[in-house]
């Protein structure tokens, strides 16, 4: 992996309406749902104060009030939000549970919610968001469920976006006090490192700098295994250079990038590439028809200026070798054409199998 040519921050992203294509998609497939609480209630606050991380440092974040009158029935109401997202809405499972405080963050596009509710009889918390419904961030969710080994839960309702809290160590974090940590093979975080960068330049997901990703440790038999997971999805196919969709390439991941040089040998990271590209073609057979009605409508939508388009078209037919790329003119058609690139990668090295569904490990 090159850890050269790092990717500097862009200018802030436009919010791109969820269309009626987008939004009957949604519907189809039980993500578009009525809420009681929507993100405009939820601005309606009176007071707000300064929110502290466990060692006492200043955050991002601020927890936030409301009128007496509102509250309680605000709280039934986020509870009920809760258990959409988690049980189907059966709230007979949902009595001991009470919302303990609402944040809420100012920065970002997104300007989320984060509702954290508590079980009464043991005190363990849940985290979810309310934020802005945004096309790209709704494509990025979907994209992500779809394409990648991880399954979201998330719900739409008008211009409100209901997401799960996506659980590790968050991608900052882990760089700074865990990469070095002797418990973890270095092996297995540098394998994982390129199959998260797959994924992301594959589906053109796009941001993934250290603090936008979460590391997820899971405790194996002989040794722990390593899963990098993108939390962050506002930023699905906008920008126009391809090193943005690249994750090796922030300067905040360089050193990660370069711990995955140091411990990989390029044939080897080869090797896990080929590797991710080959699950993704399963995912996406698996889920053929799906994918299909999602990537009809991405490519009908506008997501980006045309000049991002034609800036990105330009350098994935040159990266991948394919003319093809320069007859699209949306990022769902690019988005399309990524993943039959990698199918034809993958049929030159294995003739014959791209219809068979092998029963490969996601390790």
């Amino acid at each position: 992996m090159d850890a050269k040519s790092p990717v500097h921050r862009q200018q802030k992203k436009p919010s791109y309406p969820i269309s009626e294509r987008l939004r009957t998609y949604l519907r189809r497939y039980r993500r578009e749902r009525v809420l009681p609480v929507t993100y405009e209630r939820l601005r309606s606050f009176s007071e707000s104060v300064p929110l502290s991380d466990g060692a006492g440092a200043p955050t991002l974040w601020e927890s936030v009030f409301y009128n007496r009158l509102e509250m309680e029935s605000l709280h039934d109401d986020l509870k009920h939000v809760y258990a959409l997202i988690r049980v189907d809405g059966d709230l007979s499972v949902m009595k001991h549970l009470y919302i303990d405080r609402i944040d809420y963050c100012a920065f970002g596009n997104s300007a989320p919610f984060r509702i954290r509710i508590v079980n009464a009889y043991n005190e363990n918390p849940d985290y979810f968001y309310i934020k802005r419904g945004d096309a790209s961030r709704v494509y990025g969710l979907e994209l992500e469920h779809v394409l990648s080994p991880n399954r979201l839960n998330y719900i739409t309702c008008g211009n409100t976006l209901v997401e799960e809290h996506i659980a590790g160590i968050p991608g900052n974090v882990f760089i700074d006090r865990w990469l070095e940590n002797p418990e973890l093979r270095p092996i297995r975080v540098a394998k994982e490192l390129v199959k998260f960068n797959e994924r992301s330049f594959v589906r053109l997901l796009g941001d993934m700098r250290s603090y936008n990703f979460v590391v997820v440790v899971t405790p194996d038999f002989e040794g722990a295994q390593i899963r990098i997971r993108a939390m962050d999805f506002d930023q699905q196919s906008y920008e126009g250079r391809m090193n943005f969709y690249r994750p090796q390439f922030f300067k905040d991941n360089q050193k990660l990038a370069l711990f995955c040089t140091e411990h990989l040998r390029i044939e080897t990271a080869r090797q896990y590439q080929r590797e991710e590209q080959v699950l993704i073609i399963q995912r996406a057979a698996i889920t053929e028809e799906r994918l299909g009605v999602l990537l009809e409508a991405m490519s009908s939508d506008e997501l980006a200026p045309a000049a991002h388009i034609h800036e990105l078209r330009t350098s994935l037919a040159e990266y991948y070798q394919r003319d093809d790329y320069l007859c699209c003119e949306s990022m769902g058609e690019l988005v399309r054409e990524n993943l039959r690139s990698i199918r034809l990668n993958v049929d030159e090295l294995l003739p014959g199998r791209p219809q068979q569904l092998d029963q490969e490990s996601e390790k």
